[in-house]
């Protein structure tokens, strides 16, 4: 494996858990802590935005060649605020499975669009990691709430379009430094006008503070990073894996530890997934 591929591999890996503790961390705040779901978005974009200005030299950030792109702004923006609403009623299993359905049609859609290539190989992999998803969370899963599962999807959505556009960033962390300094004063002032009251604990407010700073912040940067290495359709593949990984840190978190039904969902997803992205060099060595 190349230097470039070891690389892709691990900011991936990493990424995907910092994705899958997003999940957790707003769910706990909100649920657990009683923290309003716009204050958690401020704090989340706030933190995050503070961190990378503090991480990053100030002239990296307004290099020229680095530019502000509004719409990865818009996409984070509208990503963070649906994804915080949707939690309100959502458990973390449904809305992450409602979340990363979302970014893979969006992905796939866009893959398409650009003539990635569909193969036999890519579908039975396709299949086979929705279908582990699907064995992960449907028998703990009812109905979801309509606005919620609305929201989440919307979430979903915007996240598929930050995830392509920030495929061609030059520079990952004065990118995503960008994107958050954009949207963390439009937060700010939304969950300012909301007049929103509600209770909470400290252990919401860092709750906040950690799924900013680190789940985000960082775990964007790698993302970022990450995609140079992936096709759309191979970005939005490896991303089925996010609602196996929060269910599995839901289960240590709660101590409701999985049996046979999580270590097949495990085999077929990750298993789908790596065949679906293997797909094209399967065929061109047959």
């Amino acid at each position: 494996m190349s230097q470039q591929a070891m690389r892709t591999v691990a900011t991936t890996c990493l990424a995907l858990l910092a994705f899958a503790g997003n999940s957790l961390l707003c769910r706990a705040a909100l649920a657990d802590h009683g923290l309003d779901p716009l204050l958690f978005t401020a704090i989340r974009l706030g933190s995050g935005a503070l961190l990378l200005s503090v991480w990053i030299r100030p002239r990296a950030i307004v290099a020229v060649r680095v530019s502000w792109d509004w719409r990865a702004a818009t996409a984070l923006g509208v990503y963070a605020l649906a994804f915080s609403l949707a939690y309100r009623t959502l458990a973390t299993g449904t809305g992450a499975l409602l979340l990363f359905g979302a970014v893979q049609v969006t992905m796939l859609g866009a893959g398409l669009l650009r003539g990635d290539r569909w193969t036999v190989w890519r579908v039975i992999g396709f299949v086979a990691a929705l279908g582990g998803v699907v064995v992960q969370v449907a028998p703990g899963v009812s109905a979801p709430d309509p606005l919620g599962a609305l929201l989440m999807a919307a979430a979903g959505i915007a996240w598929g379009v930050y995830s392509l556009l920030g495929r061609g960033a030059a520079d990952p962390r004065a990118a995503t430094a960008r994107n958050f300094a954009l949207c963390a004063p439009v937060a700010v002032a939304i969950w300012l006008g909301s007049g929103a009251t509600q209770a909470s604990d400290a252990e919401g407010v860092w709750l906040a503070v950690a799924s900013g700073a680190v789940a985000s912040a960082l775990g964007y940067v790698l993302w970022y990073a990450a995609l140079r290495g992936h096709s759309a359709t191979s970005a939005g593949l490896v991303q089925l894996t996010v609602p196996l990984l929060a269910a599995g840190g839901g289960a240590l978190l709660l101590d409701e530890w999985p049996g046979g039904r999580f270590v097949l969902a495990a085999v077929l997803v990750l298993g789908g997934v790596a065949l679906a992205i293997s797909a094209p060099a399967r065929d061109r060595a047959g």
